[in-house]
């Protein structure tokens, strides 16, 4: 792989309760609304569990995601092409994680954080993420 190794590790509070940010993490029909304009393999089952591998694209970019473990309040993610390394997310009441770390030619950290930034706003817009939160 090509590029450099690079590691970022982000947290943002957000309005949201536990169950309803593992809704927007886990579920691929919400997680394809906030991370737009990436787009997914198709057939992605309702919710990503344990050795579950699908691939994004971001432009010409194809990134391949496998699930490598998957828990009430974490996932982590091992990735390849794109990217060579993985990422992990963690979230609770009031905030979600995200530690990424890989080889790429990408710049992870500007990613990373247009990707929190749009779930953020995601949650904010998003009904259930208010009224869970409350």
């Amino acid at each position: 792989m090509f590029g450099n190794f690079q590691r970022s590790y982000l947290r943002i509070e957000v309005q949201a309760s536990q169950q309803h940010l593992r809704d927007c993490l886990l579920c691929p029909t919400q997680f394809q609304q906030w991370l737009w304009p990436q787009h997914f393999s198709p057939g992605l089952p309702e919710q990503l569990s344990l050795g579950v591998s699908f691939k994004s694209w971001l432009g010409p970019i194809t990134i391949h995601h496998t699930v490598d473990w998957v828990e009430s309040n974490s996932l982590r993610l091992l990735l390849s092409q794109g990217i060579d390394g993985f990422h992990e997310w963690y979230w609770g009441d009031g905030w979600v994680q995200s530690h990424l770390e890989g080889i790429s030619l990408l710049p992870l950290n500007l990613g990373q954080t247009a990707s929190l930034l749009r779930l953020r706003q995601f949650l904010r817009h998003f009904p259930a993420a208010t009224a869970a939160a409350s």
